[in-house]
């Protein structure tokens, strides 16, 4: 009995064992293939490249900035303009207002249309002044000298402590060589709360100064330019008439006395000295002393209008 009890214990072993071996020859026929050394860098490549591409398919698209453009004139009709001049005020204004007009009630933002005709930097100042001269907002933009005439808009915000106040919406040019090619202001009325109450530009589309027989470019020989015109003064500030060199040097000067506001005619010279043909800028300027706020750059400037001239002995 014990013997057969043995049999039986050796055949159970042997055959657990059997089946054991069996198990393992299935694991090893059933476990994946070991990839060769060099695929492996492949392998990680692809993941990558495919964990990239999900994320970028996932992500939004980046929106672009488009860079500055010239503006075009707007399709709707501009205002129309009820012209009183004296005859002889017929040029257009270097720096020209659309809108607002002058003397009109603003609130914050102030939606500015102009069309300009930038200095030969091509930078313009926008410049929206208190009425003490204070700068309220000033930004700098450059625009592509065209003699036609650039359409540009801007809005300008404000915040002023009163409920109203007077304001200058003062914009200005430069020639290359960093002077004052033109400057032009337009009065407002700046108010914190209410309404816009817009006037048309009127007259202020024309350059405030006309020169008879006089032309940008022109030369000028002998040591004096004669001058003869009409001038339609800011206030009732002097008006002054200098020769410029293109080292900012003033090389002649005249003061001008206006009774009034009114347009008036003057006539007057430039006596200068020059040993060489000398290009100049003939400016004319008046200045606005209810600015208490002096620019180191444009002073207390309200109004200037220049042109070249090629002086010889």
């Amino acid at each position: 009995m014990l013997i057969q009890t043995t049999m039986k214990y050796k055949i159970l072993i042997v055959a657990s064992i059997v089946t054991l071996l069996a198990a393992c020859s299935q694991l090893a026929e059933s476990a994946p293939t070991a990839l060769p050394t060099q695929n492996i860098s492949e392998v990680v490549a692809l993941t990558g490249q495919a964990a990239f591409a999900t994320a970028s398919a996932l992500a939004p698209l980046p929106t672009e900035t488009p860079l500055p453009t010239e503006t075009p004139i707007p399709t709707t009709p501009l205002p129309t303009v009820t012209a009183t001049f004296e005859p002889g005020f017929t040029d257009f204004a270097q720096i020209r207002f659309i809108s607002p007009g002058p003397m009109s009630s603003l609130v914050s933002p102030i939606s500015l249309q102009v069309l300009l005709v930038s200095g030969e930097s091509e930078i313009v100042r926008i410049e929206l002044l208190g009425e003490d001269g204070r700068i309220l907002q000033r930004g700098l933009e450059r625009v592509q000298r065209n003699p036609s005439g650039n359409y540009r808009s801007f809005d300008l915000s404000f915040e002023i402590r009163a409920v109203s106040e007077r304001g200058y919406i003062r914009i200005s040019t430069e020639d290359d060589r960093n002077r004052i090619q033109a400057l032009n202001t337009m009065p407002v009325l700046l108010y914190s709360i209410g309404d816009n109450q817009i006037t048309p530009q009127g007259n202020m589309i024309y350059e405030r100064v006309m020169y008879e027989g006089l032309e940008d470019g022109d030369e000028v020989f002998g040591g004096v330019v004669n001058l003869k015109g009409r001038f339609w003064p800011f206030n009732t500030q002097p008006v002054f008439l200098e020769l410029i060199q293109s080292d900012g040097k003033v090389i002649s000067s005249r003061v001008l006395d206006f009774k009034g506001i009114d347009t008036e005619s003057f006539e007057t010279t430039l006596l200068y000295k020059v040993t060489e043909p000398t290009l100049v800028r003939l400016s004319i300027h008046q200045d606005n002393l209810d600015l208490s706020i002096d620019d180191p750059d444009l002073k207390k400037y309200i109004y200037v209008h220049t042109m070249e001239l090629m002086l010889y002995p």
